[in-house]
């Protein structure tokens, strides 16, 4: 990751958890330059993200200002849980952007399962306020496709979605997450600068048949995402 990238990601954070409060006059160009150990051009390139995004104003000659800090931050909970993965987010909303024919499934990461002869693909992007927040690649069983309809596929998580399916019974299900930067098309698509952190959700599920039936590549925005785990 870019390293201005790096310090606007920290930035943005710095807002958010109000270490830069709303209205307060940050640090100058010079002293986060020497903070950090960077050039003065990597802090401008940082501050600009953060203009960009609304969270600051530059004023020659005055400095620079926090205008903006997110109320929602680390508001979408990725779930470790079958019950919670069924669950639709609060307030947000489906757009189908491809759907199709594969003959595999791309970016496989758990070697379960017996393969399908082919895959029903959908690109799907979730928005909550008007914003983006995650792109999902789902691969469901073709042999299936006449039993989701329409309706499903603009207001069903992917895991409700095969979970719902008459007639199928998952048997095994994993989930891996990664983190990861957003390319130029998924940057494009969740309204990101390129090479901004992501998280990146591998899931996959089979029936009682052992066949690999559904698998769900989710990308989601690294500054809305959070994971809890219950210790005890």
């Amino acid at each position: 990751m870019s390293r201005y990238v790096q310090l606007a990601t920290l930035f943005r954070r710095k807002i958010e958890i109000g270490t830069w409060q709303l209205g307060q006059q940050i640090p100058t160009v010079d002293m986060l330059a020497a903070e950090f150990d960077v050039a003065r051009a990597t802090i401008r390139q940082a501050l600009s993200i953060l203009e960009s995004d609304g969270l600051i104003e530059r004023h020659r000659a005055k400095g620079t200002f926090v205008t903006f800090r997110p109320q929602e931050a680390l508001w979408c909970q990725v779930e470790t849980n079958w019950a919670g993965l069924l669950n639709a987010r609060e307030g947000a909303t489906i757009e189908v952007l491809a759907r199709g024919e594969s003959a595999d499934v791309q970016g496989l990461v758990h070697q379960i399962g017996e393969r399908a002869p082919s895959y029903l693909h959908f690109r799907r992007r979730h928005w909550r306020n008007d914003s983006p927040f995650m792109i999902g690649e789902v691969y469901i069983d073709k042999r299936l496709e006449q039993r989701i309809t329409d309706e499903a596929l603009r207001t069903k998580t992917s895991m409700r979605l095969i979970a719902d399916v008459a007639g199928v019974e998952v048997t095994d299900a994993r989930q891996t997450l990664t983190i990861g930067t957003a390319d130029a098309e998924i940057a494009e698509l969740l309204h990101l600068p390129f090479n901004a952190p992501v998280a990146v959700v591998h899931r996959s599920a089979i029936d009682a048949s052992g066949t690999l039936v559904f698998v769900g590549v989710a990308t989601y925005r690294g500054d809305v995402v959070r994971l809890d785990f219950k210790l005890r």
